[in-house]
C-alpha cells in the first residue's frame, strides 16, 4: 500500500497562521501536523508517500527530505511552474488534478493508495479499513465519521445505503436539509483504475468533481463509517481547540514534550524562570531556551515556543507563542 497525502492549498481559513507556513506545516506540540501522519502512516508499514505542494512548498520539502529520518521514502509533486527569469509560481490543479499529474509522470500510483489531507491529526485502524475496503470490493472508500446533527454544516457530508454504497453527497447543508450525519473525513483509499476516469491538464477535485462522477458513473464506491479520533484543523479556532485539548491531557497519544517540574508545568531544555513574583497556572509549556523574568504571569491553557523572551511585568493568557516570541 502507498499514500498520498494532500498539501497543496494555502489554508487561507487558518491565516494570520498560514501567512508564513503552508497549512501541514502548522506545529502542534512543537511538531508539524503532516510530522504525525508520517509517523502513522510508518507505523501501518505504508512507506512510499508522495505529497503535492504548492504554496511554500519549500517549507514542507525542506522538513521532510526524502523521508529517511521517518523511516519513509517520499517524493513531491509541486503544482506550479517557471516563468522565463525562474520564478517560481505556484499553481494548484485540485486534489484529483494532482494525482492524475502525478500518475502521468511516473505511474506512482501502480497499487492500492491511501490518500490524506495533511491538515488533520488521526488514529484510524489503516488495515481494518483497508480489509473492509477489499472485502465489498471497492474501487474507492471514502472515510466517514458521524458528526452532531447540529454540526453537518461544517462538512461534506456523503449519504450512503445500508451497505455503505455511496448515493450522493451534500456539501455543507444547513441541519434540517442534511440526508446523512456522516461527514467525509478527507481520508481515502483509492485503487489505480481510479486514475483513468480523471482528465489531464485540468483542475479536477476530489470531493466536488471525482466523486460525483464515479457515483454517475456507478462503480464500486463505499463509504466506511469509523470510529476514530479525528482532529481537523479547519480554522484557526480549531486550532486553538485542538492545542487546548492536548495540553489538558484530553487527546490520547499525544503527549506534552519536555520535562515536567511542577503540576501543569513542563519545559524543554536550559529554560530558565525567574520565580520572584512570576505566577505559573497549569497547563504551560515554555520550550527549549526561554526565558522567563521575575514577575511575569503565565495562565494555561499556553505554550511558548522555543527561544522565546517573556519580559518581567508580561502576562501570557491562554496563548499560543511562536518560537523566538518577545513579549512586551
Amino acid at each position: 500500500m502507498k499514500a498520498m497525502i494532500l498539501a497543496a492549498g494555502k489554508g487561507t481559513r487558518v491565516r494570520p497562521l498560514t501567512y508564513d507556513l503552508p497549512k501541514p506545516m502548522i506545529p502542534i506540540l512543537g511538531k508539524p501536523v503532516m510530522e504525525y501522519l508520517v509517523e502513522h502512516l510508518v507505523k501501518y508499514g505504508i512507506l512510499d508517500i508522495m505529497v503535492n505542494v504548492s504554496y511554500l512548498h519549500e517549507k514542507i520539502e525542506q522538513y521532510f527530505g526524502e523521508g529517511q529520518r521517518f523511516g519513509a521514502r517520499i517524493g513531491y509533486s509541486f503544482e506550479g511552474y517557471l516563468d522565463d527569469q525562474g520564478e517560481v509560481h505556484p499553481h494548484p490543479i485540485g486534489s484529483a488534478g494532482g494525482m492524475k499529474k502525478i500518475q502521468e509522470f511516473g505511474g506512482f500510483f501502480d497499487e492500492t493508495t491511501l490518500v490524506i489531507c495533511g491538515d488533520a491529526l488521526i488514529d484510524l485502524d489503516i488495515q481494518s479499513a483497508l480489509f473492509e475496503h477489499r472485502r465489498k470490493g471497492a474501487l474507492v472508500s471514502v472515510i466517514t465519521k458521524e458528526v452532531a446533527p447540529d454540526q453537518v454544516s461544517s462538512y461534506g457530508i456523503v449519504v450512503a445505503d445500508e451497505e455503505g454504497r455511496v448515493q450522493s453527497f451534500q456539501e455543507k447543508p444547513r441541519q434540517e436539509d442534511a440526508l446523512s450525519n456522516l461527514a467525509s473525513t478527507g481520508i481515502y483509499i483509492m485503487e489505480p483504475e481510479v486514475l483513468n476516469l480523471i482528465p489531464g491538464n485540468t483542475v479536477f477535485d476530489i470531493g466536488s468533481d471525482l466523486f460525483p462522477l464515479l457515483v454517475e458513473k456507478k462503480v464500486p464506491f463505499y463509504a466506511q463509517k469509523r470510529f476514530f479520533n479525528w482532529i481537523d484543523i479547519g480554522n484557526v479556532t480549531d486550532f486553538w481547540s485542538v492545542l487546548q485539548s492536548v495540553l489538558s491531557g484530553k487527546v490520547a497519544q499525544m503527549y506534552v514534550p519536555g520535562t515536567q517540574i511542577d503540576d501543569g508545568l513542563w519545559v524543554g531544555l536550559n529554560t530558565r524562570i525567574d520565580r520572584e513574583g512570576t505566577v505559573i497556572e497549569g497547563p504551560v509549556y515554555i520550550g527549549a531556551g526561554t526565558h522567563v523574568e521575575a514577575g511575569s504571569r503565565i495562565v494555561g491553557p499556553t505554550w511558548i515556543g522555543h527561544g522565546s523572551h517573556i519580559c518581567a511585568g508580561s502576562e501570557v493568557v491562554r496563548s499560543v507563542l511562536f518560537e523566538y516570541t518577545r513579549t512586551a
